[in-house]
């Protein structure tokens, strides 16, 4: 199997995690009557899971010298994943999975468009076409044929 194909079904697997995870939190959620409580056992989870991994793999941790080498919002990536999941406990069962996931997939195209763009983040250039444009707005009509349909 190439390494294209691997990464190709890795996204797809990750891209079938995302109405999973949001409908497990959704339920968790019942539980513990609180979107942020269900989000914070989940990070809680996903946390431990990792750290298992790290240990297992023997993955070796950066050296204290090198983390004044980069910039301040390298640490957001959680804050943004905390708000992610939260978000989801909230809007899956209110929207659905296919409305929340479509609605979601919009803000992704929007925001890739832009990072692209501009290479933010440390994100190659590549300029916006009229094909992406195009793409992302059959995006947004999916957006709206998803939700009155």
């Amino acid at each position: 199997m190439s390494a294209n194909l691997v990464f190709l079904l890795m996204a797809l697997a990750a891209g079938i995690s995302i109405p999973t995870q949001a409908g497990i939190n959704a339920q968790l959620n019942l539980f513990t009557r609180s979107p942020v409580l269900a989000a914070t056992v989940s990070f809680a989870v996903g946390t431990l899971t990792l750290v298992v991994y790290a240990l297992l793999a023997r993955t070796p941790l950066p050296s204290p010298a090198s983390l004044s080498g980069h910039p301040w919002w390298i640490w957001t990536g959680g804050i943004l994943g905390a708000f992610f999941v939260a978000s989801t406990v909230v809007l899956a069962p209110r929207l659905g999975a296919s409305t929340m996931v479509v609605l979601v997939l919009a803000g992704q195209m929007i925001a890739s468009l832009l990072l692209d763009h501009y290479g933010w983040l440390g994100y190659p250039v590549h300029p916006v076409s009229v094909g992406r444009i195009a793409g992302v707005a059959l995006v947004c009509i999916g957006v709206v044929l998803v939700r009155w349909f």
